[in-house]
């Protein structure tokens, strides 16, 4: 049975104006392969309710599981939960539960639950709350998308409170082999081994270093003994 599939959505105007750098997309990435789910597909949209809205009725149409960052805080811009309800045609409130863990969480804080801060509290109907330990403020899981917040270090909490809920597949190992010689020297006996082995994915990385061509060969895939065999031929032709 083939791996589960999934897809990542970055939603924030500050990662389109270069004002932050994403760094969930690439640990989301290494968790994923883990887990043995293959991430496909990754975008990048505004904080804007419509491109919100079409990206993610494409992307759950099309993988098994949709990870969305960013857009869940307190502040007027924050509109992924209400984004994520209107895909799905389904109500908004500020839910009992997630109300009572951000107003113990204030509590505990000594700061006020003000209504900016009960506005975390906005769930879509039906949704299951995502934990997250750091902040209190939950993310939450609308059939197969998984709404998350954008601040790193809270982004890869939720994704360890989400991944044991989830069902992978075979761990995806990979092996490299650095080579000197140029993409172009390679492509052709390279490509004859990939085809030779349909199962695994083979990708070609070059570099330059100091001032001399090279390319990083990578196997991919699930079955370690098939990976061995194809790299044992890959080592014969450029070793």
């Amino acid at each position: 049975m083939a791996n589960p599939t999934a897809a990542m959505l970055v939603i924030g105007d500050e990662i389109l104006s270069g004002r932050t750098r994403d760094s969930n997309m690439h640990y989301l990435a290494g968790e994923l392969t883990r887990h043995g789910i293959r991430l496909l597909e990754a975008r990048v949209v505004a904080d804007e309710a419509p491109a919100i809205i079409a990206a993610v009725n494409a992307l759950r149409a099309t993988y098994d599981h949709v990870f969305t960052s960013g857009g869940i805080g307190p502040t007027h811009d924050d509109i992924t939960a209400e984004a994520i309800a209107a895909a799905f045609e389904v109500g908004i409130s500020q839910r009992p539960d997630a109300l009572a863990l951000l107003a113990a969480h204030y509590e505990r804080a000594g700061l006020e639950f003000n209504a900016a801060r009960r506005q975390m509290a906005r769930i879509p109907d039906g949704a299951m709350l995502i934990d997250n330990p750091v902040s209190t403020a939950p993310g939450f899981t609308l059939g197969n998308v998984h709404v998350m917040a954008g601040v790193p270090n809270i982004f890869q909490a939720m994704v360890a409170s989400v991944m044991p809920t989830l069902t992978g597949g075979a761990p995806l190992l990979s092996q490299s082999l650095r080579v000197n010689r140029g993409e172009g020297e390679v492509a052709g006996p390279f490509g004859a081994l990939a085809a030779e082995y349909p199962e695994l994915s083979m990708g070609s990385y070059p570099f330059l270093q100091n001032g001399a061509h090279g390319t990083n060969l990578v196997i991919r895939g699930t079955d370690a003994a098939q990976i061995d065999a194809a790299m044992t031929r890959l080592a014969a032709l450029f070793g």
